[in-house]
């Protein structure tokens, strides 16, 4: 890859082809297996359902459709699918129709299986409710029987009321025989049923009820639910009819009970048996959905790549114009100039494969039309790609900053991470994962939050290699200081701070330059001893503020560089003159005059000066305001507040040398021409 290919996008050519109408489909389906082509719509006015190849989209969304449908019974089942990472390509047009007859008996498989099993479960589920309510209710039958019998006994006549409100005495003669049905009912749905048919019937009616402890399984949805069997004692058809359809409101099943225990009994047996046979029929059931779904996750991956690759290629076709003759298809592309030799070689390719006597062409065109910006990648500066085209995707040609941020980002993210214990550990596992990328990508792990991690692999790994760096500097490992070179700080026995350090280095001291430091600086980063020092923050803040300042301020000037680069690229002095000329000046006359001022200081005053150095923040606030009543105590050199009053004065100026320049000479040349 040549320098300029990193610097700047690649060069884009607008290309028309000719394409036979039997070859087109294996012309774009090779060219789609090397992505290099961009094609253009030449119909933008034609409806999507106008368009020639809409019957075969159609047919591919119907295609996707059946495949979803298996997909989702897949994943009910909690099938592994096989994804052996095969990336197939697009099957001929005519292996659309195997592929259609496919999924349509996959399909109907997978639907009349699920009818049986359904049905089949509902029969299991009536069973076994059936069941339960024979269990239940004989417990019902005994009290109740107790209850008839009571309501004859004349002895107790006068403390006991019949259902109907009535004496037993009276209506002796016209004692019916209490009639009952039994039935399931959801469990929450039990208060609300009671006092709906209290409410109804008027108090006439005896309610029993009694919760089935194992869930039950919902035959539809496949849900576990909890339900009671309850058995109603009535007299009288008008309050059956009354019953029946409370239940039909609450949804609850009614079932056909005996009233002999021996009828009860005989039809226990039956339902047992039943069930033992359905069990078996659902098992069998089970094996063959299990089968079938296994033998279609075997495949469901390649097959859903070749869809997805089969509705693509008519998608781009219908992009394409019909000539005069009707046999020839003509579409517009952009595609890089370095690589017109490799599209060339598709289009024979695919002129090849589908038997096509009559190659395909492929010209160049001239156009006034602004090309696509394509920049080539590679998998180590594809995320930091990725990172930039986030902010926006620069014009065709521009200079593209990714090449840079590969450096500058990780950098600066370590100037403010800065700790050697922490970014080895990210040093270190991102490295797992370059190391292992080959195995890693091979396994196919569909976990998203690990594929961000995996994708940015090369990001992470600069990130912890800069932090491990910048931890140095700082000093800084898990917020503990390393005593790697030793203490640069002498302190005499006979100081306040010497014992203070020996007997207990919890507490804290203040660290004076002035006394204690041998005058030779730490070889590498901070001096361990200020991790101890009261005035720890005051020096970590003010060397990190400064050293923020330096460095955010030399990206902003980098960026500025690069604008210019592209003013030049383009042939635009207008935007060097009002535009880059201006930022450089205001740039530097705020900031660049600030970091100048802090090497200043740097080198012209140490831990001796009398007196104490001024401050740059105060400094730079009174620098705008015009504010020197302070004279010559907060100046570092003389002629300074000259200096710093031409530079805000300029400064202004480029406010409206930036906004109004360029207008104003635009209109000029519009008004008197050249």
């Amino acid at each position: 890859m040549s320098m300029d290919a990193l610097l700047r996008s690649e060069e884009m050519t607008l290309c028309q082809m000719f394409l036979q109408s039997e070859a087109a489909y294996a012309c774009v389906s090779e060219l789609g297996e090397i992505g290099l082509v961009q094609f253009r719509d030449l119909n933008p006015d034609v409806n999507a359902f106008q368009r020639k190849f809409v019957n075969e989209i159609r047919r591919c969304e119907e295609m996707e459709r059946k495949l979803r449908f298996l997909e989702k019974e897949i994943n009910k089942d909690g099938i592994p699918m096989l994804n052996t990472g095969d990336n197939p390509e697009a099957p001929a047009p005519r292996e659309m129709i195997d592929l259609e007859a496919t999924f349509e008996k996959l399909e109907n498989e997978m639907k009349e299986v699920n009818s049986n099993s359904e049905a089949l479960k509902r029969n299991f589920l009536e069973l076994t409710e059936l069941k339960h309510i024979l269990r239940k209710t004989q417990t019902f039958f005994e009290e109740a029987h107790q209850h008839q019998q009571a309501l004859h006994d004349p002895s107790i006549a006068e403390e006991r009321v019949g259902l109907l409100g009535e004496d037993p005495v009276t209506r002796s003669g016209q004692q019916n025989k209490l009639g009952f049905v039994a039935g399931v009912i959801l469990r929450e749905r039990i208060p609300s049923f009671e006092v709906m048919l209290w409410r109804v019937c008027r108090g006439n009616v005896f309610l029993r009820q009694a919760e089935i402890e194992a869930p039950l399984e919902d035959p539809i949805t496949g849900d576990s639910v909890y339900k009671s069997v309850f058995i109603i004692f009535f007299q009288g058809e008008q309050l059956k009819s009354r019953i029946k359809k409370i239940c039909e409101g609450y949804r609850a099943t009614l079932y056909p009970c005996p009233e002999t225990q021996a009828e009860r009994r005989e039809m226990a047996i039956g339902v047992m048996t039943r069930i033992e046979d359905l069990n078996t029929v659902l098992g069998q059931t089970q094996d063959h959905r299990h089968r079938v779904l296994v033998a279609a996750a075997k495949n469901i991956k390649v097959w859903s790549i070749k869809v997805r690759k089969i509705k693509a290629i008519y998608h781009t076709l219908n992009m394409f114009n019909l000539d005069v003759t009707q046999k020839c298809l003509i579409a517009e592309c952009w595609c890089p100039v370095a690589d017109l030799d490799r599209i060339q070689q598709a289009l024979r390719s695919g002129t090849e494969r589908s038997g096509s006597s009559v190659p395909s062409i492929i010209n160049r065109m001239q156009t006034r039309m602004v090309p696509p910006t394509y920049n080539r990648c590679n998998k180590f500066t594809q995320g930091f790609q990725n990172i930039v085209d986030a902010y926006g995707v620069s014009c065709y040609r521009e200079v593209n900053p990714a090449p840079f941020t590969c450096i500058t980002f990780p950098f600066l993210f370590a100037v403010m991470f800065g700790d050697m214990g922490h970014g080895l550990i990210m040093f270190l596992f991102a490295l797992f994962l370059v190391l292992k990328e080959k195995q890693l990508e091979a396994k196919k792990i569909q976990n998203e939050i690990f594929n961000t991690f995996f994708g940015g692999r090369y990001i992470i790994l600069l990130m912890g290699a800069f932090s491990v760096y910048a931890g140095l500097m700082y000093n800084d490992i898990f917020s503990k200081s390393l005593n790697l070179f030793g203490c640069q700080w002498v302190l005499s026995p006979l100081s306040p701070e010497y014992n203070v350090i020996t007997s207990k280095p919890e507490e804290r001291i203040f660290v004076d330059p002035n006394g204690t430091f041998t005058g030779t600086s730490y070889p590498i980063g901070v001096d361990p001893i200020w991790s101890l020092a009261k005035n720890k923050i005051a020096f970590n803040n003010s060397l990190k503020m400064k050293m923020s300042i330096i460095l955010g301020v030399s990206q902003m000037f980098f960026g500025i560089a690069l604008s210019f680069l592209n003013h030049r690229h383009f042939q635009r002095p207008l935007n060097i003159i009002f535009d880059f000329i201006p930022m450089v000046v205001f740039l530097f006359c705020m900031f660049g005059y600030l970091v100048i001022m802090i090497f200043v200081k740097w080198l012209k005053y140490s831990s001796t000066s009398k007196p104490q150095p001024p401050s740059l923040l105060i400094g730079l606030i009174n620098m705008f305001l015009f504010n020197y009543k302070d004279g010559e105590d907060n100046m570092i050199y003389s002629g300074q507040q000259g200096f710093q009053s031409f530079l805000v004065i300029v400064a202004v100026l480029c406010v409206p040398w930036m906004m109004l320049g360029k207008t104003i000479y635009q209109r000029y040349l519009k008004r008197y021409g050249q």
